[in-house]
C-alpha cells in the first residue's frame, strides 16, 4: 500500500482499519493490477462512496455496448484533459494505450483530439462528450442527428453521456482530493 500522505489531501485509512469488503476489494485490485490504484485508496476515506463509485463504474464501463473499451477510454482522456484532471488523464491514458494497442494515442487525444489519429466517428463522440462536459443544457436534437450520422444509436448516445457524466464526477473528486497518479501508469502500454 502507498504512503497515505502522498495519495490524497484527505486521510487514507490503514488497510487493517478498512471494512472487510473494502479490504477484499483493495486486495483484489492489488492482485489484478500488481498495485492498489491511488483512486481506490483515496476514495476509501468514505467506504460507502467508494462502493457506489465502483458499482457505477462497472455499470458504465463493463456493460455490453457498441462503444469499444478504447472508445470509452479516449472519451475519458479527452474531457479529463479539458478538466485538468491529471489523475484521470494518466490512469485512463494507460488504459487507452492498452485497449488500443497504440502507445501514442493517449498523448494525442489528451493534447488535441481533433488532431489525433482517430476516426471521424470517434471525433464526433468526443465532441459530444465535451459538450456534455461544458454545456449539457445546450444538447439538442441536432446533436443526436450528428451522432446518428456516424452510426451511433440512441442507446450508444446514452452510453457516451453516462461515461462522460460519471467520469466528470471522478475528475472533480480527483482534483478535490489531489490524488497523485500511480507511477505504474506512466509505463503501461508503452
Amino acid at each position: 500500500m502507498n504512503d497515505q500522505k502522498s495519495i490524497s489531501r484527505y486521510p487514507v485509512p490503514q488497510f487493517a482499519d478498512q471494512p472487510e469488503d473494502i479490504q477484499a476489494m483493495l486486495s483484489g485490485a492489488e492482485k489484478q493490477f500488481g498495485f492498489v490504484p491511488n483512486v481506490l485508496s483515496a476514495l476509501s476515506h468514505r467506504p460507502a462512496e467508494l462502493r457506489a463509485f465502483l458499482t457505477y463504474n462497472d455499470a458504465v464501463m463493463n456493460k455490453e455496448s457498441n462503444l469499444s473499451a478504447a472508445d470509452k477510454e479516449m472519451l475519458i482522456v479527452a474531457f479529463s484533459s479539458l478538466n485538468g484532471c491529471m489523475y484521470c488523464v494518466m490512469s485512463h491514458g494507460a488504459s487507452l494505450r492498452l485497449a488500443s494497442e497504440n502507445p501514442q494515442l493517449a498523448d494525442q487525444v489528451a493534447a488535441n483530439y481533433r488532431e489525433a489519429d482517430i476516426t471521424p466517428r470517434q471525433k464526433a463522440m468526443i465532441a459530444f462528450g465535451i459538450k456534455v462536459t461544458t454545456n449539457s443544457a445546450a444538447i439538442g436534437e441536432e446533436d443526436f442527428e450528428i451522432l446518428e450520422g456516424h452510426g451511433f444509436s440512441r442507446e450508444d448516445i446514452w452510453d457516451i453521456t453516462a461515461v462522460t457524466a460519471f467520469y466528470n464526477l471522478s475528475n472533480r473528486m480527483m482534483s478535490l482530493l489531489a490524488v497523485r497518479p500511480d507511477d505504474e501508469f506512466y509505463m503501461m502500454g508503452r
